[in-house]
């Protein structure tokens, strides 16, 4: 008997009939031999819809009740499928995070997860039943609080599970039938990617790709646990990601993976920074201890009159006013002269292992650009990898240019976003 994870995500159990669509699917794998573990998000817009409400009681919500609070999305669906699955005349029990075993450290809102000890997990299974678990929550290992593990949570808790509880594979269910080579809901002709490796899917995933989040990505290729994204809305085959093929998965190694691109990202820029050593340092440890992750860095040619330089940087657009506020305060230490903000920006972004033993691949993504008129603000490569900012405006030309100019496009309109999110 093999033991599958399944991860279920909000669009898949939006309303009842959903809920018991996925119940059917989880009472098949039960009835095909298997131990089965599932991980729920929340029903539909449910985190949304509770973080608006928290927003209206007050603005800056403290972090352990805004936890407490968010987590009540996923118990609720957790604890409505483990009723479907029971109607279905099977044995199924819920748990939250932290029943589950699934240990963090302290931090409020973005938790880290640190250990996961599924005994209880074990035991429901030992007993024959199904276990239900609430995805996107813990608990903290010092002060026992409810955590909360940011965007991606559920993704993260069910590969966690699968590692902690040595599963055979974690099956990611979206409302789309794969990994495509950009984002559906772009460019319609994208193609399903039948196999890809765990470095390609990093890269795209921290590339602004949905339906798979980097740390979700990065735990499964740490323990070496094969994900395969299908959709709950289909019967398809959908896509592994594992560092070799899976079975009888034939496999062309192509040059390009995807096309990848993210509007969630602003950039600063630091103008008139002295430029001498030391200076750099200071802006980014301001950034570091204000705990603000950035993305792409620049470093203008210093100007030889004025001995001055600018310095741009890109980051979230949620973190923007903390990283301004930072800066500011080390103003007059570093000797800046002014900080220059922008939220109307877009990432776009290549990626595929072939590229580095393939000549002339950043030539063509340069020009399917230029043909296209989208004019170039940033660059930033790695082996697999270039990528650059844009005009927000430009987004989606430049990823449907970039995509037919490497011949990506499909020949028929393979593309289909079930429930509308793409993830």
């Amino acid at each position: 008997m093999g033991l599958v994870v399944q991860k279920y995500g909000g669009s898949s159990v939006a309303d009842a009939e959903g809920i018991k669509r996925v119940a059917k699917r989880i009472v098949d794998a039960k009835k095909n031999g298997n131990q089965v573990v599932v991980v729920v998000s929340a029903m539909g817009d449910t985190t949304d819809e509770l973080i608006d409400l928290a927003e209206q009681v007050s603005p800056i919500p403290a972090g352990r009740e805004f936890d407490m609070l968010l987590t009540a999305g996923e118990r609720i669906s957790m604890a409505l499928l483990a009723m479907a699955i029971k109607n279905l005349g099977h044995e199924a029990q819920s748990f939250t995070g932290s029943q589950a075993g699934v240990i963090t450290d302290s931090v409020h809102n973005k938790a880290r997860i640190i250990d996961v000890t599924p005994g209880r997990i074990r035991t429901a299974l030992d007993e024959g039943n199904i276990a239900i678990v609430a995805g996107f929550q813990g608990v903290s290992q010092d002060k026992k609080d409810i955590t909360t593990l940011g965007r991606g949570g559920s993704d993260t808790t069910a590969v966690a599970l699968a590692a902690a509880l040595d599963a055979e594979v974690c099956e990611i269910y979206t409302d789309v039938d794969g990994v495509f080579t950009a984002d559906p809901r772009v460019v319609k002709k994208a193609r399903k990617i039948d196999w890809i490796s765990f470095e390609d899917m990093l890269e795209l995933a921290a590339s602004g790709s949905k339906v798979l989040l980097h740390r979700c990505v990065e735990y499964a290729r740490r323990y070496n646990i094969p994900i395969h994204v299908r959709s709950s809305f289909s019967g398809l085959r959908g896509t592994w990601v594992s560092n070799e093929p899976q079975g009888d998965q034939q496999v062309e190694h192509a040059i390009i993976s995807g096309v990848a691109h993210d509007v969630s990202e602003a950039k600063i820029t630091v103008v008139g920074v002295p430029d001498k050593p030391g200076e750099a340092a200071a802006i980014f440890r301001a950034i570091a201890n204000a705990e603000v992750n950035i993305d792409m860095v620049v470093q203008n040619v210093s100007a030889a009159s004025t001995g001055l330089t600018d310095i741009s940087f890109t980051l979230p657009k949620a973190e923007g006013r903390k990283a301004i506020d930072a800066l500011e305060r080390t103003k007059a230490t570093i000797g800046f002269e002014s900080l220059r903000y922008d939220d109307q920006i877009a990432k776009i972004s290549l990626v595929g292992a072939g590229m580095k033993t393939n000549p002339g691949v950043t030539a063509g993504f340069f020009e399917a650009l230029s043909d296209a008129g989208v004019n170039i603000e940033l660059i930033s490569t790695s082996e697999i990898r270039i990528s650059v900012v844009t005009r927000a405006d430009d987004v989606n030309e430049a990823v449907r240019a970039v995509h037919t100019a490497f011949g990506l496009d499909s020949d028929s309109d393979e593309a289909v976003v079930y429930g509308g999110t793409g993830r």
